[in-house]
């Protein structure tokens, strides 16, 4: 269940002298902000989340998707736990960096070398509070490490002992001249010339110094170094790239978003084994411990379609990955819809056409628009990744949750409401068609190829790029419309989502809220979905997207975004908070829109601006 504002998850583990709370954040950051993996500051002390083996999980309630679980192989959802200071539940941490500084007399040492008194965190001969290393160094692989400090300041003076250190104590000071790295200068007793930090962060600084990943996971317990030969980086603590999550999501559709798939949820495994009529005996058997009924004939609906979803029109063994199938199955029942009067009164999907007639938006193309006036989505932490950032189709490393393989995940759930848009597939069709269309998505393909590429493990099995002029043009319209409606209807841009439905056999996307609170569920999304609303929201959109105060050097762009796989998009017009963006703001072309001032041909609604 979605917790209430008021509600946090503690961090640090259960109330014992050896385990003292540190600080607390809301549940949904453990998913988002704060997961597995990642370093959280409280006060003026730092620590890294600890997997999720080592969570005490005792009054965390459990979330249940059935597609989505199986999807991810495991066998249910759990989310963090909030505790209060008498409850046992909560997410341990660890401390990391364990490199300090004192800010008074500028010793820079592991943390153990400041003989700091019990329970405190300060340098034992100034008695101030120590400041944790704002820099660290991390690979690909997910690794991280305390950064080497020693080997930075001796590089090229290296007066190495018998021990392999030259025995001098390591000081580290701001000159206070700049606010640059060049201010933050290094040195050591044993007389080497002081060293600046600048140039750290360069991709081969740390290869020059022949500096090697460790293999560590700091945020599993009793973990061995793994042997890893990816060059490390040095990143700032607080970095974005130091965590980046790699979540799942699904929506809860029919037959599973009713409360029998609910209830049912701890017996599948069992239920899947029985032949149709033990199904009645074992059903029977619950109802009599239960105060719920289990309809028989419901629930053996449910088995068939578990496994008609498995398969494909003609009864085999489906070729999609599950990820796809899911996207398949929703983009379905998106379009034909669960109205009210039909649906259980506990059904956590309703979708239905809106009260007027949609011919008004038939000179966009928008065929039969549905207003899903209830939805639950479920979000997953499957695993996280470092150094780079996760792509729908990215081959990025994903760095493990726990050291054993557990069949439960972290998840949260959103309650809201959404607009779901579908074009005309012959329209589109036939205007990517166009030679101008095709080679300007050719040209953003070939460059998100290109990262695939160099992003890929197996150099044979790069994924291919999901950028056709069908994609692009869906995704750079629900942008568009997002920014309308934050306008619009009063919702922060932060706080609406878009999913996308975009294939051969699919050209869709969906608009919802993605907020936890009430602001989710107050009509006020669905009510921009009626006709008389969406046409001249529609008007406006593309009326805006004609003119970015950063042309004409954005309209003209050859490439623009991470990874040069944007065209004509930038944060003065299309770009969103990456929250509620699919690709974190990758594969954007306005002029897909609007069309260019050299061609306009190329705009799919520019027939409706020349009007």
């Amino acid at each position: 269940m979605t917790p209430p504002p008021g509600r946090r998850r503690r961090v640090g583990g259960a109330p014992a002298p050896s385990l003292p709370r540190r600080g607390s954040v809301r549940r949904a950051q453990v998913i988002t902000t704060y997961g597995v993996g990642s370093m959280v500051a409280v006060d003026n002390e730092s620590f890294i989340v600890s997997g999720i083996d080592s969570w005490n999980m005792s009054d965390a309630p459990t979330i249940d998707d059935h597609r989505l679980a199986r999807t991810l192989g495991v066998k249910t959802f759990r989310l963090p736990p909030a505790s209060d200071d008498t409850s046992k539940d909560g997410v341990r941490v660890r401390r990391f960096p364990l490199w300090h500084s004192c800010p008074e007399c500028n010793a820079l040492q592991h943390v153990r070398g400041f003989n700091s008194p019990p329970g405190k965190n300060m340098c034992g001969l100034c008695e101030e509070e120590l400041v944790p290393s704002r820099f660290v160094m991390a690979c690909a692989h997910g690794h991280i490490d305390d950064f080497p400090y020693w080997k930075w300041a001796h590089r090229g003076n290296r007066g190495e002992g018998a021990s392999g250190f030259c025995g001098g104590e390591m000081r580290m000071r701001s000159s206070g001249k700049t606010a640059s790295l060049r201010s933050v200068l290094i040195s050591c007793t044993c007389g080497i010339p002081e060293v600046s930090m600048e140039g750290a962060f360069r991709r081969r600084s740390l290869s020059e110094l022949k500096v090697g990943c460790s293999g560590k996971r700091p945020w599993l317990k009793d973990a061995p170094d793994e042997l890893c030969s990816e060059k490390p980086r040095t990143l700032q603590r607080g970095s974005s790239v130091a965590w980046q999550p790699i979540m799942r999501t699904a929506l809860s559709i029919p037959p599973w978003s009713g409360d029998l798939a609910k209830r049912l949820a701890p017996h599948w495994d069992k239920l899947r084994q029985l032949d149709r009529e033990s199904i009645g005996i074992y059903l029977d058997a619950l109802e009599a411990t239960s105060t719920h009924r289990f309809p028989v004939s419901q629930v053996i609906a449910l088995l068939d379609a578990e496994k008609h979803e498995d398969l494909d029109e003609e009864g085999e063994q489906r070729k999609d990955s599950a990820y796809v199938a899911l996207r398949k199955q929703e983009y379905t029942r998106l379009t034909e819809g669960n109205p009210e009067s039909t649906a259980d009164p506990d059904d956590r999907f309703i979708c239905e056409s809106p009260r007027s007639s949609t011919s008004v938006l038939t000179p966009y193309g928008v065929v039969d628009p549905m207003l899903v006036k209830r939805l639950r989505e479920v979000r997953a932490l499957k695993a996280f990744s470092r150094v780079d950032t996760p792509d729908t189709q990215a081959d990025v490393h994903e760095a493990p949750l726990s050291l054993k393989e557990l069949d439960w995940l972290p998840a949260m759930e959103v309650q809201g409401e959404g607009v779901f848009l579908r074009l005309d597939e012959q329209r589109l069709d036939d205007w990517a068609k166009n030679v101008a269309v095709a080679a300007r998505v050719d040209r953003i393909r070939a460059n998100h190829l290109r990262q695939l590429r160099e992003r890929a493990k197996d150099p044979g099995a790069v994924p291919d790029s999901p950028a056709t002029p069908r994609m692009v043009l869906l995704h750079t319209l629900a942008h568009v419309l997002i920014n309308e409606w934050s306008l619009d209807g009063g919702y922060p841009s932060a706080s609406l989502r878009e999913r996308l439905y975009a294939d051969d056999t699919m050209a869709g996307l969906l608009i919802y809220t993605a907020t936890s609170d009430s602001a989710g569920s107050l009509g006020g999304l669905v009510a921009q979905g009626e006709p008389n609303r969406l046409e001249p929201a529609l008007r406006a959109a593309l009326s805006r997207a004609q003119w970015c105060s950063a042309d004409p050097l954005c309209v003209e762009s050859e490439a623009s975004g991470a990874g040069s796989i944007n065209l004509a998009a930038c944060h003065a017009c299309v770009l969103l908070p990456e929250t509620s963006c699919e690709h974190n703001n990758g594969l954007l072309d306005r002029a897909l829109l609007i069309g260019t001032p050299e061609d306009p041909s190329t705009g799919f609604f520019q027939h409706l601006l020349d009007d």
